[in-house]
């Protein structure tokens, strides 16, 4: 790039409205995703507080798109066909992404005891398609269609969710190797395709705006997933648990024979009611996170015709990177 003096008379034309409401909008609306369900939405002053940040946040963004001569974010680029689908396609893969990397070491700490370095063992299985296959990211944009290579990625990442529906209290890491690397696969085709068409269906100058509401757009889509998440996990459990206890009469002789069994071998008299307990919890934690794989894998499905808007990426250009 040519060197340029200092202009510091564009100071006072900077979108400072813009500037300001994108720090406060989204990071606001962050933390009240994120810190939500553990502070009880609404019922906390921390949160109310927040909410009204975010909202004068965005009012002051959306005033800037208005009022300033270069916003500090072109918002209106979403209205392009294109570039709007590569942005909801965008943000429901990184919900995928963010999502089962909180869920997975959830799952295998509460249900199989794995500590942080097992589950992170799991977990680090999606990055080695993404390693092996960078070598040739160049070749793959030249030679594969955009609308096959996205399709074919978010296709991966649904199939790989499904897979981890039919998870049971007895699985563990091994039941997540095969999930991981298809997500990892499924992962480098979007990202990448994704990215090359977020900034290739804007014009030059709007490429910088194009690749800053793309990174926008996948955090929030996180901060979405981990939200959505905490939410579905503690009301999923709890509507599982109080459907599994409505099958265990205290009355039947099932139970009673059970319970009357295990106290044979324990020395404390309440001791077979907490491990009663102990394997409901395991069991309603189980298809908990079964429900939340298979709802990823819906969202995921209900996003992936957007990919017939995509047009392909001319070939002869060089790919541009952010």
């Amino acid at each position: 790039m040519s060197h340029e003096q200092h202009r510091l008379d564009l100071i006072t034309q900077a979108d400072w409205l813009g500037i300001a409401g994108l720090a406060l909008g989204l990071g606001g609306l962050t933390i009240v995703l994120e810190e939500g369900e553990r502070e009880l939405w609404f019922e906390s002053v921390l949160i109310r507080e927040l909410a009204c940040v975010s909202f004068i946040g965005f009012v002051l963004l959306f005033a800037g798109q208005i009022y300033a001569a270069r916003p500090v974010i072109r918002l209106r680029l979403l209205l392009r066909r294109q570039f709007g689908s590569v942005i909801i396609m965008s943000m429901v893969v990184s919900m995928v992404s963010y999502g089962t990397a909180y869920a997975i070491p959830q799952f295998l700490a509460g249900v199989a005891s794995y500590n942080a370095l097992q589950s992170g063992v799991i977990v680090m299985l999606s990055g080695v398609p993404i390693i092996l296959m960078m070598p040739i990211t160049p070749l793959m944009i030249r030679i594969l269609d955009i609308r096959v290579a996205v399709g074919a990625g978010m296709l991966l990442l649904a199939g790989s969710a499904f897979l981890e529906t039919d998870i049971s209290p007895l699985s563990a890491g091994s039941a997540f190797g095969l999930s991981q690397i298809l997500r990892g696969i499924g992962t480098t085709f979007t990202g990448l395709f994704l990215n090359q068409a977020a900034i290739r269906s804007v014009t030059r100058e709007h490429a910088a705006d194009a690749a800053g509401v793309y990174n926008a757009a996948r955090n929030l889509g996180g901060s979405l997933a981990l939200a959505a998440i905490a939410i579905l996990q503690d009301r999923r459990e709890w509507l599982h648990s109080r459907r599994i206890e409505e099958t265990l009469s205290a009355n039947s002789p099932l139970v009673q024979s059970w319970l009357g069994a295990q106290g044979g071998f324990l020395t404390e008299p309440n001791a077979a009611l907490s491990m009663l307990e102990n394997i409901i919890r395991i069991q309603a934690m189980t298809m908990t996170y079964a429900d939340l794989f298979w709802l990823l894998t819906v969202t995921i499905m209900l996003v992936t015709p957007l990919v017939l808007i995509l047009q392909p990426l001319q070939t002869a250009d060089t790919p541009i990177r952010e």
